[in-house]
């Protein structure tokens, strides 16, 4: 009984963390897949383990460790999408190996809250990171973080300079840089209702 109720704990745990906050938030339809595929087949190999006497928890932790470096090749993913292959790898196992259900129930809360809260769009929502090419080589650091600002309209937090080529004349760049918070300038327009005594005026 304990089993079953921990695969259906798992169950509504990968479905939060992969429809409501991943798919909600990214719209990748292709890792949707992914997540839920590593997540209920961790969670079944650590269930066949759990069952054989003779399995030895080295083996478990190798296991846990080949599966916690699966990368996929084929397309690029970044750390945000790694963190969650980490969160539903161990959402599975924790839901495969777990004896005690109160226990594991707290243990996959906490991550998808920790998920939830760490992947929230107001979580530092000023600091933004990109990787620009510029049409001209720049050596100089301090004429690169005024390029920089000028270009990105806000304060530069951290540049790190990934290739220069003088032959080519580029520079290729990591930025770190905040968001100035815009400000409501626009004036309104007022409209002018003309009187009665206006409106003779003009007929006259």
């Amino acid at each position: 009984m304990t089993t079953i109720a921990l695969i259906a704990v798992n169950l509504i745990a990968i479905a939060l963390l992969t429809f409501g906050l991943y798919f909600r938030r990214h719209h990748r339809r292709d890792l949707v897949v992914a997540f839920l595929g590593v997540n209920v087949g961790v969670m079944a190999v650590a269930l066949v383990l759990g069952a054989m006497t003779s399995t030895s928890l080295g083996l478990g932790l190798g296991l846990f460790g080949v599966l916690s470096i699966i990368r996929l090749r084929s397309t690029q993913i970044d750390q945000r999408e790694v963190a969650y292959y980490f969160a539903a790898l161990a959402l599975g196992l924790i839901a495969g190996i777990a004896t005690d259900l109160l226990l594991a129930s707290a243990l996959m809360t906490m991550i998808v809250a920790a998920m939830w809260a760490g992947d929230h769009p107001a979580l530092l929502s000023r600091s933004h990171q990109q990787v620009i090419t510029l049409d001209r080589a720049i050596a100089d650091e301090a004429e690169l973080r005024s390029e920089l600002t000028s270009l990105l309209g806000g304060p530069i937090d951290q540049v790190t300079v990934t290739q220069l080529d003088q032959v080519r004349d580029l520079t290729v760049v990591d930025v770190r840089y905040r968001q100035r918070q815009r400000s409501n300038t626009g004036r309104q327009a007022i409209v002018h209702e003309p009187s009665r005594h206006e409106l003779q005026e003009a007929g006259r």
